[in-house]
């Protein structure tokens, strides 16, 4: 997909998409080099997929994606951490990334697109009903792992580690 000098492109392979780290940071501030290839070495066979703008030969903007099934709403396409650089953003890239993933969603016959978002990310709400999204819940966590992690949905302010040690 190609509009005003972005492209698109979907990128499967862990080489492809470590080269995204310096988007994906933005969002996710504790995350780690390590932790990202770590996490991305067990969700690409699971068919962990990521869409990227480029603009001219600078990657400005990601998002990754999952297509599986669920019993409430059928087959869907899960939008994971959709994230334009800061430094281009109100250009309609974080749109042609929505409008491409929708695409990737008609093409595999899903009934939905779904995200979830944190709670205090207030832009992101707005940018989500801005593309016809509509909140419909709450995404609860609870912690089961007893190894103190730094990560922003797990943050535990009394025990901050990093998970490159626990992955050692």
């Amino acid at each position: 997909m190609q509009d005003s000098a972005i492209d698109i492109y979907t990128v499967y392979t862990l080489d492809q998409m470590m080269q995204n780290y310096h988007l994906i940071v933005q969002l996710t501030p504790s995350l780690t080099v390590a932790m990202y290839q770590h996490y991305l070495q067990e969700m690409i066979p699971h068919r962990y997929a990521q869409i990227i703008a480029k603009k001219g030969d600078d990657i400005v903007g990601v998002s990754g994606f999952w297509i599986a099934t669920k019993l409430y709403c059928g087959k869907y396409l899960e939008i994971d951490n959709l994230i334009v650089d800061a430094k281009h953003r109100s250009q309609q890239i974080g749109h042609l990334l929505v409008k491409q993933l929708e695409i990737i969603a008609k093409q595999n016959d899903c009934q939905v697109m779904m995200l979830d978002a944190y709670l205090t990310n207030t832009e992101a709400h707005r940018f989500y009903q801005q593309n016809d999204f509509k909140a419909k819940g709450y995404h609860f966590i609870k912690k089961t792992s007893t190894i103190p992690i730094n990560h922003e949905c797990l943050r535990d302010e009394d025990l901050m580690t990093n998970l490159d040690e626990a992955l050692k």
